[in-house]
């Protein structure tokens, strides 16, 4: 399988997956750099998979799946166009089976693929950081980062954002003495200065740099409690106190 990036608006990459099995889009916010991306290749696609609703996420959605007449897979009717709702299990399309994830937090109804040892998780987990809470509770997201961590290492992370500059910024206030961190800035900082998404990460560099999926670790949890005296240090009461403080970083 190759991944192929669509940068959209100021930070959204649109990921399309090319493999015998087929041409799929992974969240398509705009459609118009789609078609131009598809054009220039004379590809075609076979479906659309949607992590969300939100519109960054499915703004394209509806024109491209008129246009080729494809499927479109996701959690629910909050997806436009949907013709397949799916769930956590395995999902098959054409002669590719694909893990579904249910990830709850950003959304209430968000979902993960994972194909070819590659994550497609949308706005749960960045690089280096995580999604906002925008309808979910504080649990249901760090449950649902604690079930992507699970992942094995090796597994390849393609969100749907470029926001691991300033996510590392955050990790390391919070975690300052993390060489992995101080590495992971240089190597951002050269691609980025190069043109190059910071993409894809991985599950293994997220556990050992992501501030929010190392919540059981003293150092962070003395920065969560020097933040906020209330922290009791339990885990999940230092993932809701970074979070938080993330916000207003």
């Amino acid at each position: 399988m190759s991944v192929h990036f669509i940068p959209a608006f100021a930070d959204n990459y649109i990921y399309v997956l090319e493999s015998r099995a087929g041409i799929w889009v992974v969240d398509p916010g705009s459609a118009d750099p789609v078609f131009s991306w598809l054009d220039q290749r004379q590809m075609k696609p076979t479906a659309i998979l949607c992590t969300h609703h939100h519109p960054d996420h499915t703004g394209g959605v509806a024109a491209l799946a008129r246009h080729f007449a494809i499927p479109v897979y996701g959690a629910n009717d909050r997806i436009p166009a949907l013709t397949h709702p799916v769930h956590a299990g395995k999902l098959t399309i054409a002669a590719a089976e694909l893990s579904v994830l249910e990830v709850p937090g950003h959304t209430r109804d968000h979902l993960a693929y994972v194909w070819s040892q590659s994550l497609f998780c949308g706005d749960t987990l960045f690089a280096a950081g995580c999604g906002r809470l925008f309808e979910g509770t504080p649990e249901m997201l760090f449950q649902s980062l604690q079930q992507l961590a699970t992942l094995p290492a090796a597994t390849r992370v393609y969100c749907a954002h470029e926001y691991t500059q300033n996510n590392l910024r955050f990790a390391a206030l919070v975690d300052p003495e993390n060489p992995v961190i101080q590495q992971r800035q240089m190597l951002v900082r050269q691609q980025r200065d190069a043109g190059e998404p910071s993409l894809p990460s991985s599950i293994g560099l997220e556990c050992a740099s992501n501030p929010f999926l190392r919540c059981h670790v003293p150092a962070l949890i003395a920065s969560a409690q020097q933040f906020d005296p209330d922290c009791d240090g339990s885990p999940l009461s230092v993932f809701t106190t970074l979070r938080c403080w993330k916000d207003q970083f």
